[in-house]
């Protein structure tokens, strides 16, 4: 089978024709599609953190059918599987087939297209998980000021359209704010701010903006959004790509009564991934999705991995691993 193999050492990466019996896992998947996140850059790169094991087929997102009956599941059903080490520490999305054990398995929802699922992919997914965590937390989201962070990346930019469709006001953070402001406008943004505005280091209390905050990035720009969070206000954090550091202070935890709650896709139970794939399915804009999905093939996977590095994407870009 066709499949991009990642060595470790950029330049040798690249696809190559894999034998079958290198997977491993009770359920075959013919997989159609894949996506490129932030992770499968850093493993097509070859850079630390993701993978440990090399050789290995990256791609956290998985998007096909069940080759075969196996273990409750049965031939030609549509699946996905994000997260549970997929094109980490097992043989990913990037190939024609798969191996996974029953339990990875999600079936898509039947209003999404396979393009479409794999355009949501783990973050959208992860995106779901944080508006849920605000639900769940008792927040109301109609009317809400809330910030995202990230706004301009797979997370960022699900979670603006989800948050804007719950009836928030929702304040875009980007550092490409003249190239995206028109989109994320017309994803639902009431407002779109530079990335600067929070890059640096500020006070451990500042004015109280936001009733909620969306974090896709970690480091100074959330400990920056907490200090200006409302009292019991809320903020959910599920990336790292401004930094795994969070320069903060207790102070708006005890002052002001906030709270973060860290969104985990990885390893969530089935009831908690149908959740959010519900939600996905019947809030998301399908036509705002697609326009703003690029689709390449297998071969097109390290360069869509150096620009999402480079942090030069915009929206998602989708794998057809038959292309």
């Amino acid at each position: 089978m066709r499949a991009l193999l990642a060595t470790g050492d950029a330049a040798t990466t690249g696809v190559t024709d894999l034998d079958e019996s290198a997977l491993d896992g009770a359920v075959l998947v013919d997989v159609t599609h894949s996506s490129i996140n932030y992770k499968d850059g850093l493993a097509i790169g070859g850079r630390p953190g993701v993978i440990r094991d090399w050789p290995k087929v990256p791609g956290i997102d998985l998007v096909g059918t069940v080759a075969e009956d196996a273990a409750g599941w049965s031939a030609g059903e549509r699946v996905l599987v994000n997260g549970w080490g997929l094109g980490e520490s097992r043989h990913g999305g990037l190939a024609e087939r798969a191996r996974v054990e029953p339990h990875m398995l999600t079936r898509i929802p039947a209003g999404l297209t396979d393009v479409q699922a794999a355009a949501v992919g783990t973050a959208g997914y992860t995106a779901a998980l944080g508006v849920l965590a605000l639900q769940d937390a008792g927040m109301r989201l109609d009317g809400a000021d809330i910030l995202v962070t990230g706004a301009g990346g797979g997370v960022g930019s699900i979670a603006v359209q989800l948050l804007a469709r719950a009836g928030a006001e929702v304040t875009a953070l980007t550092g490409r704010v003249e190239q995206l402001e028109p989109w994320l406008r017309s994803l639902g943004a009431v407002a779109v701010e530079p990335r600067s505005s929070l890059g640096e280091a500020g006070r451990p209390l500042q004015s109280a903006r936001w009733d909620a905050v969306a974090d896709a990035v970690g480091g100074t720009i959330l400990a920056n959004a907490l200090a200006q969070l409302r009292p019991g206000g809320h903020a959910t954090a599920c990336g790292l790509t401004a930094g795994a550091e969070l320069p903060a202070t207790v102070l708006p935890f005890i002052l002001r009564g906030i709270t973060l709650h860290g969104v985990h896709s990885v390893e969530q139970p089935a009831a908690q991934r149908e959740r959010a794939w519900s939600m996905l399915e019947a809030k998301l804009d399908l036509a705002a999705l697609d326009e703003a999905t690029e689709v390449v093939g297998l071969e097109g996977a390290v360069d869509a991995a150096e620009r999402i590095l480079a942090s030069s994407i915009r929206g998602r870009v989708v794998v057809d691993v038959r292309g």
